[in-house]
């Protein structure tokens, strides 16, 4: 993080160690979940909607590669000396046997300028034989998996169905940690019954564990989802615009200044969106954060300091 950067975001972060403007290929490589096809359970967490919370990813009927070229395409106008990292964003993307996962792994760093690989998947879909796959990837490449931890409260782990414990994502880390591979972990603020201290705590334990990088987003409602006839019958509080850029803006000085911030903000599909309607704006969103944290002298890691 520089000195006058408020937060130290993945566009900074990448952008410093390539030198050039990294952008995130979403690809949808055919994966399911444990959560959603029976071997788990089935439906998936409470608020993954039918895409595996990859609204923006590419058509899983195209092959890597052109979901890829498609992507690029589109920007290239505007950043023709990009380079991109393939991420394999919805559903369980480790959840396969290793020949498949390295014949997907492989076509997307196949792709022209592709300087390195994002991995979104589950802390208990990494066995050894997946974990020793990563570790071979890490040597040759640049690398990071992402773990969706939402919360650290048991309760509410179990309200939206996340399907495992916390001492999993423990296991996750510490394996992940020995292997030197980056970790960001998804967190999702607002998620009902939590509040500012639980939230915080959330952030605090992820600050322990040796986390690279972090994922913060407001709770979205998508239509045709669990959480979506939840909300509809309970009504629970969802914060305005202003309510989470207030709530985000000192949450993040609880972190420390290493962590790379992955999102502060999340915007699902317009059209599979019910509600809050105002993350759609995420300039508004964006612009507001960082005049919040200017006018109160807010950065990350200004409590940081306070909880070690």
């Amino acid at each position: 993080m520089s000195n006058t950067e408020l937060y130290s975001s993945l566009n900074s972060y990448l952008r410093s160690k390539f030198g050039c403007k990294v952008i995130k290929l979403s690809i949808d490589g055919g994966f399911s979940c444990p959560n959603r096809d029976g071997s788990l359970a089935y439906g998936g967490c409470i608020f993954c909607s039918e895409e595996g919370s990859g609204e923006f990813s590419g058509d899983r009927k195209l092959s890597i590669t052109q979901q890829m070229k498609d992507q690029s395409l589109l920007l290239e106008t505007k950043w023709p000396e990009s380079k991109y990292i393939a991420y394999f964003q919805n559903f369980t993307n480790t959840y396969d046997n290793i020949d498949s996962l390295r014949k997907k792994y492989d076509e997307a760093l196949a792709f022209p300028n592709v300087v390195g690989i994002a991995i979104a998947t589950r802390p208990d879909c990494l066995s050894i034989d997946v974990l020793s796959l990563l570790s071979e990837y890490n040597s040759k490449t640049f690398l990071w998996v992402e773990l969706g931890l939402q919360t650290i409260h048991e309760k509410t782990a179990d309200f939206i169905r996340r399907g495992y414990g916390l001492r999993t994502f423990d296991t996750a880390m510490k394996n992940l940690n020995s292997l030197k591979i980056k970790t960001v972990s998804h967190i999702i603020l607002n998620l009902p019954g939590e509040n500012f201290d639980d939230m915080r705590n959330t952030l605090e334990y992820i600050s322990s564990k040796q986390v690279w990088g972090v994922k913060l987003q407001m709770l979205n409602i998508l239509k045709n989802t669990d959480l979506e006839k939840h909300y509809l019958s309970d009504k629970f509080y969802l914060r305005s615009a202003d309510e989470y850029i207030e709530l985000i803006s000192n949450l993040i000085t609880y972190l420390p200044p290493h962590m790379v911030i992955h999102r502060i903000t999340g915007d699902g599909k317009k059209e599979s969106l019910l509600a809050p309607l105002w993350v759609l704006d995420k300039r508004y969103v964006l612009n507001g954060i960082q005049k919040y944290m200017r006018l109160n002298n807010l950065y990350q890691s200004k409590n940081y300091l306070d909880i070690c």
